[in-house]
């Protein structure tokens, strides 16, 4: 895969979810990778807004036509929002999966996590 199918504005947990940091909030999905890994999405399991989650935490789940897969949280804090497109067209997170296909918002309580994650040259080596 090339690293043109991976945005400079992101940052990556090894388990191939994604965070997008405006201010305390990160906007969180997963990877064109792991879309093209998990094949056709078919549900995803939102979480509740108002759950406290930590860095690392499953916090929704996408179920493809092969499996169900955990999304981890890549950094802590309060579920404030929640993508109601995915419910209604799950293949969003396929088609889109750095734009209409995010899965939740977190306010983040502690920024300085980001620092853990990776940028986007490192995580185009890790999945090579």
């Amino acid at each position: 895969m090339s690293s043109s199918n991976i945005p400079a504005d992101l940052l990556f947990q090894s388990s191939h979810e994604w965070a997008r940091i405006d201010g305390d909030v990160a906007t969180v999905g997963i990877s064109d990778h792991a879309q093209e890994e998990l094949t056709d999405v078919v549900f995803v399991e939102l979480p509740p807004i108002g759950k406290t989650v930590d860095a690392g935490d499953p916090t929704a789940v996408v179920e493809s036509v092969k499996a169900a897969s955990d999304i981890y949280s890549p950094l802590s804090g309060e579920v404030i929002e929640v993508n109601p497109a995915v419910e209604g067209d799950p293949s969003l997170v396929n088609t889109a999966p750095y734009a209409e296909g995010w899965i939740f918002k977190i306010k983040l309580s502690k920024p300085e996590q980001a620092a853990d994650l990776l940028h986007p040259e490192a995580y185009a080596e890790l999945i090579g």
